[in-house]
């Protein structure tokens, strides 16, 4: 099982591909929103930003997210790990309920170039 902190270097990791993305996918990663990332096997929640092309941890707490934010996911601690490694689809993690994925819909859309 995946531990906190290498949920967290996940999350950095994933943000720094962000940063060096180009095109559409660069287009999607420059949102402005609040996020929120609940790993349930551990019971914990990153809660941040997604703003200038990367992911902001702000806030790690036990539990679920203190706020709703406008993008929110959910999912295992090792699936969290696996998706930034590329040995996971997320799409097909996505499709199968081993990821949770909420946002407005106009939001899907353009994440839909990130999956």
């Amino acid at each position: 099982m995946a531990t906190i902190e290498e949920c967290r270097a996940a999350l950095e990791r994933l943000s720094e591909s962000m940063t060096r993305a180009d095109g559409d996918v660069r287009a999607a990663a420059a949102l402005d929103r609040s996020l929120s990332c609940r790993i349930t096997d551990l019971d914990v929640t990153f809660s941040g930003r997604l703003q200038d092309g990367r992911i902001v941890v702000l806030d790690t707490r036990p539990g679920p997210p203190a706020e709703k934010a406008q993008i929110r996911l959910a999912m295992s601690g090792d699936d969290l790990v696996a998706m930034v490694d590329g040995e996971l689809n997320f799409a097909k993690a996505w499709a199968s309920g081993r990821v949770r994925l909420e946002a407005s819909f106009r939001d899907l859309l353009r994440l839909r170039t990130l999956l």
